[in-house]
């Protein structure tokens, strides 16, 4: 949890940094920026919770060599798929910018933010892989560590460049890049000090091409639910621009406030991946029944935590944030669908780490599309004439989708013991 909730804590510091600014275009420009990041990389977020689960799985068994072949294997992906983003990263821009159509300003301050904040793909996706392997070997101190040093530079950073230097949207771009890169570095080390005393790389680790094939082939399904979620929100952000640059940014404050609930509650998610990969490597039906009781547990005493601090102190949060009269007094006529989104989104977000410890993604897939097309986008169309109203009773549909789509799942694969049998 900890580690999780220094990610929401940078885009806190974005927000506020950016939101005591004269005008609203530069924190519309971050939105708009970050959620095409977002897009952009979390597509590849199979670099994190497939090699959580996998390894996880070859730690049950105390497979030293599969975990190792497993983490070198995806770093080399990492970096591959990284440099090639980077290659391509013009033309990607472009479409995400006129997919969201943001108005001329904002759009011309989030493409340059954009080209500086590309070249921290591979950095990106190298900590996706080292922070899951670590989570899967029971290492969860080392994406602490690694992400908070990061984070905590990145903030540093981001007032010195901002508020120092007057650098706006482009000071943020360039203090995010300068943090990815230091986090990965950190991450290197950590998985270097838990090699296995004199282990050699050798040719057998690096595997053949159908190995690396595998990987992808494993983590398909988790892409694809992945990039849909992100659609979703990058949708949700379209349509916030749609209504003009003050609900674009009063929606970016909002969505901050989302990313710490998720990202606090995600704690739980990666504890049971670890807990349920080791469970089902090792065959134990008995440790998976206790984690998954004890994960849902905190899970619900989390959410309820998380509702009543945003019930008691929503407003103040959101003056923290910004200065910017218009922006503050549109967030506090949304804010109330914010109290509603930790008790529903909660569940999605612990049974998401369940399936991915028993390496079950393509029922992750299959929940999310049919949680995105079947009611998403029917409700959101149903409620275009509620305004952002509509737009926010929509994502709460989709967390209320997903859990309880999921939740059928859980029910069924532990009724017919269904987590242990080959897929």
């Amino acid at each position: 949890m900890l580690t999780n909730l220094t990610v929401p804590l940078l885009g806190l510091v974005d927000t506020a940094v950016l939101g005591h600014l004269d005008t609203p275009e530069y924190l519309g420009a971050v939105a708009v920026g970050a959620n095409l990041f977002s897009i952009l990389y979390w597509t590849f977020g199979f670099m994190r919770m497939g090699t959580t689960g996998l390894a996880a799985q070859a730690w049950g068994k105390r497979d030293e060599f599969s975990q190792i072949a497993l983490l070198l294997r995806s770093l080399l992906l990492a970096i591959g798929i990284g440099l090639l983003l980077i290659l391509l990263h013009q033309p990607l821009i472009s479409l995400g910018l006129t997919l969201m159509n943001p108005s001329e300003r904002v759009a011309t301050l989030a493409a340059e933010y954009a080209s500086i904040r590309i070249w921290s793909a591979p950095a990106v996706l190298c900590q996706y892989t080292l922070v899951g392997w670590l989570i899967g070997t029971q290492l969860p101190r080392g994406p602490m560590i690694m992400l908070i040093v990061a984070n905590g530079l990145n903030i540093v950073l981001d007032v010195f460049f901002v508020t120092g230097l007057g650098w706006n949207s482009r000071g943020v771009a360039m203090a995010t890049v300068m943090a990815e890169y230091s986090a990965a570095a950190i991450g290197f080390r950590m998985v270097l000090q838990r090699m296995p005393a004199g282990q050699r790389f050798e040719r057998a680790l690096f595997g053949q091409l159908r190995d690396y094939l595998k990987i992808l082939q494993v983590n398909r399904y988790i892409m694809v639910r992945t990039v849909a979620l992100l659609l979703v929100l990058a949708f949700f952000t379209a349509q916030g621009a749609r209504q003009g640059d003050t609900i674009l940014a009063a929606n970016a404050v909002l969505i901050t406030f989302l990313l710490v609930i998720s990202n606090g509650l995600d704690g739980f998610a990666n504890a049971a991946e670890a807990l349920i990969g080791e469970a089902v490597g090792k065959n134990s039906r008995s440790q998976f029944r206790d984690v998954f009781r004890v994960a849902f547990r905190w899970s619900l005493w989390g959410s309820v935590l998380f509702t009543v601090a945003f019930v008691l102190g929503g407003r103040f949060l959101i003056s923290l944030l910004t200065g910017i009269e218009e922006v503050r007094t549109t967030a506090w006529i949304y804010l109330p669908w914010l109290w509603l989104l930790p008790l529903v989104s909660v569940w999605g977000f612990l049974l998401d780490g369940v399936f991915i410890g028993a390496t079950r993604t393509r029922d992750m897939q299959n929940t999310m599309l049919f949680s995105a097309l079947v009611v998403f986008l029917p409700v959101w169309w149903l409620t275009t004439g509620w305004g952002n109203h509509g737009l926010w009773f929509s994502l709460i549909c989709l967390m209320l989708a997903r859990a309880i789509s999921m939740g059928w799942l859980f029910i069924s694969h532990s009724r017919h013991d269904r987590w242990f049998s080959e897929q």
